[in-house]
């Protein structure tokens, strides 16, 4: 790690990606994310790296499905609009059990929806990225710097279990700017990848990447086989950060921009003797049930804070077995929660109004 700079948060995720030896970037412009792909464009070729802007969407998910087939690192990224034109590709990558990263830099939605930041892709990155059975792994910062800190990581853990990873980032963190501290930069990290149709030279046989099957019992067994490996992966890499959470009667669970403000209203709450709390996921897929599940048995009341109209409430209530009431306070349509707002829900909430949603 060297000296902090100052960078805004969409190009501080492609200098990330470059320091974890991403060499190929394949998207197409979109607000708010644009920057990432504008600074691609200046990086890549003095890198003796490779970006390339395809025609649409669809024609970008698909050059990252080649790339990554080859064995080598490879990112793309778009907001909530080119997510829902890459479904089908991210589908096929899945299938495939091909890595890459793909970042989302949410903006308000349905439709064209609006520029302004969002959290309502959760449902689209946690459970319906695509047609079928699989599942991608989904990182949620809440900081530049840890965007930064999480694309090494998306990176590994993707070539790791062979499946894509995104990074869950929203408008808000991707046009901010912070000081960051960059990683080193990593040099050939698509070593010891055997699977990968880069070439045999003659000394193995040839790598087929494949998603489709014809044989239904070869498919459902390829998922099943898949899917115990989504098991394990749900055993091990759940991440969450706990704030004051150890003793909380309130405890608000809230990841990326809604966790920043959500950690204001926790402090300003302390501040009247209300005993409040905060869960930030940092892994939206695997869900860190097991964080929150062990915060049920002294907490009252578990409060969802999102930028949405409440996709992950679902979510608090299966992992702490509907054990305790979960409220939801959320703003949408590209609209910030503040603190005062979330800091009113914590005091209705510690007068005993639950609601129960």
């Amino acid at each position: 790690m060297g000296e902090k700079v100052l960078m805004k948060g969409n190009e501080a995720i492609a200098e990330a990606a470059i320091a974890a030896g991403c060499r190929h970037f394949f998207g197409y412009p979109i607000t708010p994310q644009t920057e990432v792909a504008a600074y691609m464009s200046k990086r890549m070729p003095k890198i003796g790296g490779v970006y390339l802007q395809g025609e649409s969407e669809v024609a970008s998910i698909n050059m990252v499905l080649g790339a990554g087939a080859a064995g080598v690192r490879v990112m793309t990224s778009t907001s909530s609009p080119g997510i829902s034109l890459m479904a089908e590709g991210i589908s096929y990558i899945a299938g495939s059990d091909v890595p890459c990263l793909i970042v989302n830099v949410q903006r308000g939605g349905p439709g064209l929806g609006g520029i302004q930041p969002s959290q309502a892709d959760y449902y689209q990155a946690t459970k319906a990225s695509g047609h079928g059975d699989f599942q991608m792994l989904v990182f949620a910062p809440s900081t530049v710097q840890e965007m930064v800190d999480l694309v090494a990581g998306a990176f590994e853990l993707g070539d790791k279990y062979r499946m894509p990873a995104m990074i869950l980032s929203d408008g808000m963190l991707g046009q901010m700017m912070e000081p960051v501290e960059l990683p080193e930069k990593r040099e050939n990290p698509e070593d010891n990848k055997p699977w990968a149709a880069s070439g045999h030279q003659n000394k193995r046989g040839h790598n087929v990447i494949n998603s489709l099957y014809i044989d239904p019992h070869e498919l459902e067994r390829l998922v099943v086989e898949r899917y115990k490996k989504y098991d394990a992966i749900k055993e091990t890499e759940q991440r969450a950060e706990e704030y004051l959470a150890d003793d909380a009667e309130i405890i608000i669970v809230a990841f990326g921009a809604s966790s920043r403000v959500s950690r204001s209203a926790v402090d300003m709450a302390r501040k009247q003797g209300i005993k409040a709390g905060l869960v930030r996921p940092i892994t939206l897929w695997p869900f860190p049930e097991k964080f929150l599940a062990k915060h049920a048995g002294h907490a009252k009341v578990f409060l969802s804070v999102e930028m949405s109209m409440g996709q992950m409430v679902d979510d608090v209530k299966l992992a702490i077995n509907c054990s305790r009431p979960v409220e939801f306070f959320g703003r949408t349509g590209g609209v910030i929660p503040t603190p005062k707002e979330v800091l009113e829900q914590i005091v209705r909430l510690n007068g005993g109004g639950y609601r129960c949603r």
